[in-house]
């Protein structure tokens, strides 16, 4: 089964049970006798509705035993007013499964991590034992929590997963942002610098999380580092 997902400035194009719409979700419904009242629209049903669009990438989505292609559009409109809020989707149960797994999937996930780089140009790196890279070097970060300001996640991850306090440098991050996957989950890094004299820090790792610490030439990590968002930002330090 293939719907295709078209959003714009915030809202989505949803339809009812016979292709007929856009139609709007109520949030906080948590239970609707008749199922779900509202999908995703199927291609050849936008084409009747006279919308152009673009494809942009597909996605393919898997809950329970159930699985979908959903085709991720951008419609050539202006401000689709009588659209759906995309926020709106998630909260109704009536909303068809395929189309609230789209928005979730849509949702930037947000990571903070850091260079800490010394006078020879060395680079902090750590082993981990938790995570997606369990057992490779990766620069210290992680995710960010609910409305934490990217610099301030990356300070704390660096006390977190090391035990040490930092201070950024007065530069921008660097800004990655990437899909590793088919099921669409987006994720986007900032990548700070932090400049310090090799022996003012001395490193205390979080026991559960992090299984060493080293400085390695920027060479060295970034032969190591597994992680894409590590290797962009190496790379921008390596002459």
């Amino acid at each position: 089964m293939e719907y295709l997902h078209l959003e714009h400035d915030g809202k989505l194009l949803l339809v009812d049970e016979h292709g007929i719409g856009p139609v709007i979700p109520k949030p906080g419904r948590d239970s609707c006798e008749q199922g779900w009242l509202m999908r995703l629209p199927y291609p050849e049903e936008v084409r009747s509705m006279g919308i152009e669009w673009s494809e942009k990438r597909r996605n393919s989505l898997h809950w329970g035993k159930e699985s979908a292609t959903v085709i991720h559009g951008v419609p050539h409109i202006d401000w689709p007013e009588s659209w759906a809020w995309k926020d709106a989707v998630i909260g109704d149960s009536a909303v068809h499964p395929a189309a609230r797994e789209s928005v979730y999937r849509s949702i930037h996930r947000l990571v903070s991590k850091v260079m800490i780089i010394d006078e020879d140009s060395n680079v902090v790196m750590a082993k981990v034992k938790r995570g997606h890279f369990v057992g490779a070097w990766t620069l210290p970060g992680g995710y960010l929590d609910y409305s934490e300001h990217p610099e301030d996640g990356a300070i704390r991850e660096a006390m977190e997963e090391l035990g040490i306090s930092i201070e950024l440098d007065d530069v921008s991050p660097i800004i990655s942002q990437n899909i590793f996957s088919d099921e669409g989950v987006n994720f986007v890094s900032f990548t700070y610098l932090c400049r310090v004299r090799h022996d003012s820090l001395s490193f205390k790792p979080k026991e559960d999380e992090i299984a060493e610490v080293a400085w390695l030439n920027a060479k060295e990590a970034l032969e190591r580092a597994v992680s894409w968002f590590d290797r962009m930002a190496l790379e921008s330090i390596i002459p």
